[in-house]
């Protein structure tokens, strides 16, 4: 009984000495997706779903909850932002070639009509992020023509 005690205190304190050690936050504010709004155009209930489901791992903006201030969590969720910007980031989006720009919007629609995204374990504590049929249509159907926009793919009838 004595050594679970004495690894039990050496767990405590591991995780007491870790809190003091945070992973760099995605810091950034809405002007630094203006330029992907201003080009694909969402119209208002789309931009809604962006800013309620997208920008967090998509984007430098991020509303961090409550439980960020705890290690090891806010490393997840900084992993999860990381990954989330490697595929598809909305804030360097005037940097990407319009094949890029194509694809990425070709990957969105496939991604929401599956029901990929928003991550499953977003939408645990994110619940106003879980997208209902309507907004999935609306969606796909904003993003169907931005690619029409980019000229890469007929345009939608």
């Amino acid at each position: 009984m004595k050594i679970i005690k004495k690894i039990g205190l050496v767990l405590l304190v591991a995780l007491v000495i870790a809190q003091f050690f945070k992973p760099e936050k995605n810091s950034g504010d809405l002007a630094s997706v203006a330029a992907f709004e201003a080009e694909t155009k969402p119209p208002v209930d789309v931009k809604q779903i962006l800013e309620t489901t997208c920008y967090d791992c998509h984007s430098d903006v991020t509303n961090y909850p409550w439980y960020n201030a705890i290690t090891p969590v806010n490393y997840w969720l900084a992993g999860h932002i990381k990954d989330g910007k490697k595929h598809f980031n909305v804030s360097n989006w005037a940097a990407n070639s319009i094949k890029r720009k194509d694809h990425k919007f070709d990957e969105l629609i496939e991604e929401v009509e599956e029901g990929e995204m928003p991550l499953n374990s977003y939408t645990w504590t994110h619940g106003d992020a879980k997208l209902t049929p309507e907004q999935i249509t609306s969606v796909v159907n904003w993003a169907k023509l931005v690619r029409a926009n980019y000229g890469l793919q007929p345009k939608p009838e």
